[in-house]
Formats: C-alpha cells, structure tokens, sequence
C-alpha cells in the first residue's frame, strides 16, 4: 500500500512538472506573439506617422513650386525651389519628433527619352543628335558603333513597329534571349525600362568607380526641350558639339549670376568664348513643366520615403502625375 502511494505521487509530482512546464511555454508564446503584435503596431503607427510626415515634405514642395510658377516665366537655379534644404531645415519646428528631407529635381533638365521617336514612330532627327552626343561624351567611354547601335536599339524599343533599324533589335531578339521578354514597342514608363534594351549595361546605366551613370540625366516625361537653365554639365555638353568642358563651367557660373537675364534661351551667347555657339532651338527653353518630388519623413532611426512626379499647368496649377511610397 506505502509502494503505490509512493507511485502515485511520483506520477503526480511528474504530471505536475508536466502541466507547469507546458503552461510556462504557452504563457512566453502568448507573451512572444504578444510582444510582436505590440511592436507590429508600434510599427504600423510610426510608419503611418513617417508617412504622413513625408506627404507633409512633398505638399510644401508643391505650395513652393506653385508660389514661384505665379512669378514669373523662366526657372533656374537660384530660384526657391531649388534652394530646397532650407524647406528639410524649417520642418524640424513643424513636428514634435521628426522632420522630413526634401528635395525638387527639374525633369525639364534632363534628355527626356520618348521623344527620341517622333509620333509617325521615326527618329526625331534633333533628339537623335542630342542622344547620341550625350552618349559619346568621354565620360561614358563607349566606341562611336557602340553609341549608334544602342540609339537604334532605342528607337527599336520605343517605336510601335516590328522593323529592326540597322543594328538595334525587335521582338525576335529579345524573345530568343535565356530569360525572354517583349519588346516594349511603346513608350517608356521610367528610364529603368532602358536596362532591358539591347546593349544597355549596369555600368553605363549606374555608373561604375571611373564613370558616371546615364540614370541621372534621363527622365520620360517632357516636350523634348531641356531648359538650359537648369541643365546638368553632362546635358550641357550635350547641347552642341562646339561647347566643350570649360564653356560648361562657364555657363553654369553665368547663370549662378542673379545680375544675368536667363529669360531667353539665347543667354549663352553672351558667356565669354561662346558667341560662335550655335544650339538647336528646338531643343531647349528656359522653362520647366515636370518636377521629381522626393520626401523623407524621419524620426529616430526610422524613415519613409515618397516621390512624387508633378507637372504644372499653367498658372499656378499642378497636377501629380506619379506617386511612389518606400
């Protein structure tokens, strides 16, 4: 009798341990997931409020961006909404615990890539000059075949039909490729697109240690004229081959001058050296529709980022034509 007690309360003492320890992993698994969801939320709401944050970046942009289209006709850089760090430095006083980093690009000063192909699906003659200049610039190193035989391939990928022009490459190229793909065949929604045309490497799209990358003075959106107010020294180069790496110093210290009338396309004329330049008038102007919006909401360690491509309309209105939150 002594000996089954004893049994029993060894199987009790056992069952005992038993239940306890299974109730000590359901309670730190209910704690755990319990834990994750208290963070998920904290999460969730700091990313709501760092988004919110960078809305608020991108909406005092576009308030800048319509008070200086009420000013006047022309845009350069000394304007205020190329001054855009004194905007990231003001909104600290805007939020009790964050701020936002913004910054306004002017898509007018880039090579603005569709209109490379006119609507009849040829070449734009002047667009196929600017491009093929802006690829043959030292800084990108590539031979003058590779340079016309990625223009073709291009206008390939833009133009709506299936002739292959000289050396670039339609559907049937891209669809015998290892991992096959179509032919766009239309215009391009975002200069990535080009990563996917025939002859198109990282390198030259990116950028590598010596040379820089095509990414940055590319955009899809515009009329195809670049404002020359605004234009990178890359894109300047770019805008005849008589202007050359000491004119476009000289040019953007000209119109870094608030004394100088940047008004008409033709100031650069009056930059010392350069009265014998001559620049397509189709390609340039002194006015900007598009502008690359970007916002980063900040707080702590934390961030979230929006951008946002707006078009102005006339006036002081401003249409946004993309939005894209990270």
């Amino acid at each position: 009798m002594t000996s089954m007690l004893k049994d029993n309360r060894g199987f009790a003492l056992i069952l005992t341990i038993l239940v306890v320890s299974l109730l000590m992993v359901l309670i730190l698994r209910f704690k755990s997931a319990m834990w994750a969801g208290l963070y998920s939320s904290a999460n969730l709401r700091d990313g709501i409020r760092l988004g919110l944050i960078a809305r608020s970046g991108i909406n005092c942009a576009l308030a800048v961006l319509s008070e200086d289209a009420s000013a006047g006709s022309s845009d350069s850089l000394t304007e205020t909404w190329a001054q855009s760090k004194e905007l990231s430095l003001n909104s600290t006083a805007m939020f009790e615990n964050g701020r936002f980093d913004v910054s306004i690009a002017d898509l007018s000063g880039k090579i603005q890539i569709n209109r490379l192909v006119n609507e009849n699906g040829e070449y734009n003659e002047a667009q196929k000059t600017l491009l093929t200049r802006f690829l043959s610039l030292e800084s990108f190193s590539l031979e003058p075949e590779a340079v016309g035989n990625l223009v073709d391939a291009v206008k390939d990928w833009i133009d709506p039909d299936s002739e292959v022009t000289r050396f670039g490459a339609e559907n049937g190229y891209y669809q015998s490729l290892e991992a096959p793909y179509a032919c766009k065949d239309g215009p391009m929604d975002s200069p990535g697109q080009l990563r996917l045309v025939k002859g198109m490497t990282g390198d030259l799209f990116f950028g590598s240690d010596n040379n820089p990358g095509i990414s940055d003075h590319l955009t899809v959106y515009g009329d195809g004229r670049i404002n020359i107010n605004t234009a990178g020294p890359l894109i300047l180069r770019a805008l005849s081959e008589d202007i050359d790496a000491e004119m476009v110093q000289e040019m953007m210290a000209y119109r870094l001058n608030e004394k100088n009338d940047l008004t008409d396309p033709g100031w650069y004329r009056n930059v010392p050296g350069m009265g014998h330049v001559t620049i397509d008038a189709a390609l340039i102007k002194t006015s900007s529709d598009y502008f690359e919006i970007r916002s980063v909401g900040m707080a702590d360690a934390m961030s979230r980022q929006a951008t946002a491509v707006v078009k102005r309309e006339g006036g002081s209105s401003i249409r946004i034509v993309a939005w894209k939150t990270e």
